[in-house]
């Protein structure tokens, strides 16, 4: 995710914080510093960190079950409303995804019990509306916190952990695509009276809930829609095959000619045997060009690491490559490791409209 900044790796996954998290802990260290002066702004921020410790439990919670059916999670990303933990896939068993999204929730409640039975914390869900005043105790409030975190989490709506338990047991019946709309819609529907009640009240946390519930419910639906139409599909069967490379010690105006020269807005970057060790984007081209580094090589401004699938793999590992490691190009090789071809996110769009077309009789 972008804007993101790695804190370190816990049991193989690289935690990461958005930036806009530190935006958080500006904001509400700023308001209790205004309403009670610097212990209230200490406290409070203690209570927001050991807060989002809980939400990264809850997503090693999925982790963790996830790895159970050989599924790794490569990263989790602390954000201002929650936490985003990227699994490699979605397990594809009703049960299976059924495990995997109960054990975050799993996580808050055994965090509960443990504030509440062990260190005796007064968890009481009425109290969240004033969950900034320090003076209800930093272990009261933490253990609020989990036990909703727990209840709302299991709402049956994407993208909540309940909406892929509607989705599992939906997708019996239904099937996966037609259950994922379901428990999309449901999301949208949530989302819908959340920004509602947040107009109504003036909350703009409820807002911005309700956005990202919108926005992540369609995100899911588009996400399966687009699966369920490359399953079983080669990766050969999308890839670009004409197209024009160049080598990490070209200069930035070579690739500009080339980039008036052709159409392209990706230029795989390969080594003399025709590897690839990149790709330099239009963008990147423009931003060099615009601060005067004509002279520079290639090999100083391309994406290094260009994800690499074969020829024969399943166009699904491109998908996942380019929506959810955010590459820019998967470059398709062959079996001496040369490039054969690559796709993009353009070009993967377009199989897509055209595979969905009706054939003429």
């Amino acid at each position: 995710m972008t804007w993101s900044f790695p804190l370190g790796r816990i049991l193989g996954s690289e935690v990461r914080v958005h930036a806009t998290f530190f935006l958080l802990l500006l904001w509400i260290g700023l308001s209790a510093y205004a309403e009670g002066g610097a212990a209230a702004a200490v406290e409070n921020l203690i209570f927001i960190c050991a807060l989002f410790a809980c939400v990264v439990a809850h997503e090693f919670g999925h982790a963790l079950m996830a790895r159970r059916y050989g599924i790794k999670t490569p990263d989790i990303t602390l954000l201002p409303i929650g936490g985003l933990a990227r699994l490699e896939r979605m397990p594809e068993r009703a049960g299976q995804e059924i495990a995997v999204a109960l054990a975050g929730p799993a996580v808050n409640i055994v965090i509960w019990v443990v504030l509440t039975v062990l260190f005796g914390a007064q968890a009481r869900i009425d109290e969240l509306a004033a969950i900034e005043d320090p003076s209800l105790g930093l272990l009261g409030r933490l253990a609020a916190v989990n036990l909703f975190l727990a209840l709302f989490n299991l709402i049956p709506a994407f993208p909540m952990d309940g909406g892929r338990v509607f989705r599992a047991i939906l997708s019996v019946p239904l099937g996966r695509v037609r259950a994922t709309r379901a428990a999309a819609r449901a999301g949208q529907v949530l989302a819908f009276g959340f920004g509602l009640l947040g107009l109504m009240s003036g909350n703009p946390i409820l807002l911005l809930i309700a956005i990202f519930i919108f926005i992540a419910a369609a995100a899911e639906s588009s996400d399966v829609a687009m699966r369920d139409a490359v399953h079983g599909v080669a990766a050969q069967a999308a890839m670009i095959t004409e197209f024009e490379a160049l080598a990490p010690g070209d200069s930035l105006q070579a690739a500009s000619n080339s980039l008036l020269r052709t159409t392209q807005a990706e230029f795989p970057v390969l080594d003399s045997l025709g590897r690839p060790l990149g790709v330099l984007t239009r963008a990147d081209i423009f931003q060099a060009v615009s601060a005067g580094g004509q002279s520079r090589q290639v090999g100083e401004t391309m994406h290094a690491g260009l994800p690499e699938i074969g020829l024969g793999a399943p166009l699904e590992k491109a998908l996942s490559a380019l929506y959810q490691q955010g590459a820019p190009a998967v470059a398709v090789t062959g079996p001496n490791g040369a490039m054969i071809g690559y796709i993009t996110r353009e070009n993967l769009g377009e199989f897509l409209v055209l595979s969905a077309a009706p054939a003429r009789r």
